[in-house]
């Protein structure tokens, strides 16, 4: 994706915290020589080898499965929260604009089965269910379920090729009209507005 430098996030824990506070991704790759989308959930887990991969499934009846042999790369986005900036918020005249957070991560697909699907579904579920008042586990669940379940998806992981993150703040304002757009964020007070003038008070 395009970024310009100013609004670049190249902080590596910040991305691999903000992928795992956003897990609920877009899943792109090519299906009959076409983009084709799927949102789920992702994972940022490590391999052996101690490198960052994302793990995940989809529905066997979905037929973007099908083609992932065919694609070199396929493209996962997580997207953070965003918020309207109107031109209005500023002490001279300007265009309104777009605060928001996203990251592009890039990278090769395989196909995983048995116990390594099962494992990856015990993360995922681990994940989401951690503080629950009363959490389920894979590992609570019935073999013979599981078994079932797992017929009906195929899992994966993505070996990361490549990383892009963008936070565009007001990062091109001056400390004024910085601390006006702030400000008007939060008088707009819905939650994404809310969201955005946190984060641009913690990186002032």
């Amino acid at each position: 994706m395009h970024i310009p430098q100013l609004y670049r996030n190249e902080d590596t824990d910040a991305v691999r915290a903000f992928i795992h506070d956003n897990g609920f991704a877009i899943l792109v790759s090519q299906v009959d020589a076409k983009p084709w989308a799927t949102h789920i959930p992702l994972y940022l887990d490590k391999n052996s080898d101690g490198k960052d991969i994302l793990i995940g499934h989809i529905s066997r009846s979905n037929k973007q499965w099908k083609d992932f042999d065919k694609n070199e790369e396929v493209l996962a986005i997580f997207s953070g929260p965003h918020a309207y900036v109107s031109s209005s918020w500023y002490d001279h005249e300007n265009v309104p604009t777009w605060n928001y957070l996203a990251v592009h991560v890039y990278g090769k697909l395989r196909i995983v089965e048995g116990k390594q699907l099962q494992d990856q579904l015990g993360k995922l579920v681990d994940k989401y269910e951690s503080g629950l008042q009363n959490p389920v586990s894979v590992n609570g669940m019935s073999k013979e379920f599981v078994k079932r379940e797992m017929r009906g998806i195929v899992g994966f992981e993505i070996g990361i090729t490549r990383i892009q993150a963008a936070m565009k703040l007001s990062q091109n304002r001056d400390e004024k009209n910085y601390d006006r757009v702030v400000n008007a964020l939060e008088k707009r007070g819905d939650v994404n507005s809310i969201e955005i003038a946190k984060l641009m008070k913690k990186r002032k």
